[in-house]
């Protein structure tokens, strides 16, 4: 039997290379799928040989999906036992302020992608036995973010999608599963916003936000892929925002009114 095998978009840095380091590390075979072929490059390098695919394409194009998988499915000998919709970017700023060209752009990748790779996998997935849908969603997903209004919204729409399908793809065999994660230590954090000189990371340390590094996502991940639950909080942040917008959402909103500002700044 063929070795198990994963597809990793956004594999090209930051969560997806460190997911692809983990599970290639357990034996599995990765598709790294990435807009950036110098990512892509870049993380295969940092596997053993012969345990990846390279997939250049943007997950807005259902064309460039078919592609990648159909070469990834040649690859990994026809499996497919993950989809991991990894692939997003973390643009933010007052509402007011987005462009609607950079919102339309937000919701194409972050949902719209999600989406997209889970119709353009459904046939390796459901023809390769208890398989896993994997989508990156964000602690920004339980209660909206000031600073972050469209990339919240789009992750509470990845939460959603997770949620319901995970129903509905069980009489396929197929488990449906999300990480939300809180901030992460990538290089995201090292911009600075406009209205501040100050990298995100300073701001964020400052104000008492944990940082989580990335390997701990990846060890997220894979405890995610073989657990029942099905979402997974990755750091302490995540745990508590998911609890208190259970309990206490009033609490959430007083709390944000006062960091209003640091939003500007995905998990993601």
């Amino acid at each position: 039997m063929a070795r198990k095998a994963i597809f990793i978009t956004g594999g090209g840095s930051g969560i997806g290379r460190a997911v692809a380091r983990h599970f290639a590390g357990q034996g599995w075979f990765v598709g790294i799928a990435d807009v950036n072929a110098q990512g892509v490059d870049e993380t295969a390098a940092l596997l053993p040989d012969g345990a990846s695919s390279r997939h250049i394409m943007d997950v807005r194009d259902r064309d460039q999906w078919k592609a990648a998988l159909d070469d990834f499915a040649r690859a990994s000998g026809g499996r497919l036992d993950v989809l991991f919709n990894n692939a997003g970017i973390g643009s933010g700023g007052q509402f007011i302020d987005m462009a609607p060209a950079e919102a339309d752009r937000l919701i194409a990748i972050n949902f719209g992608g999600v989406v997209n790779g889970v119709y353009m996998a459904l046939p390796l997935l459901k023809a390769t036995p208890g398989s896993t849908i994997l989508n990156t969603g964000s602690a920004s997903g339980f209660y909206g973010v000031a600073g972050l209004a469209v990339y919240s919204a789009t992750k509470f729409a990845v939460r959603g999608l997770t949620e319901a399908l995970e129903i509905e793809f069980a009489k396929h065999d197929i488990k449906v599963r999300s990480l939300m994660p809180g901030f992460i230590d990538t290089p995201l954090l090292d911009q600075v916003s406009a209205d501040s000189n100050e990298p995100a990371r300073n701001r964020l340390s400052a104000s008492g936000f944990e940082i989580v590094p990335v390997e701990r996502v990846a060890e997220a991940a894979w405890s995610a892929v073989h657990g029942t639950q099905v979402h997974t909080t990755v750091g302490k942040m995540a745990k508590r925002l998911a609890r208190l917008a259970r309990w206490f959402p009033g609490l959430i909103a007083k709390q944000s009114k006062k960091v209003d500002g640091l939003g500007a700044v995905s998990a993601h």
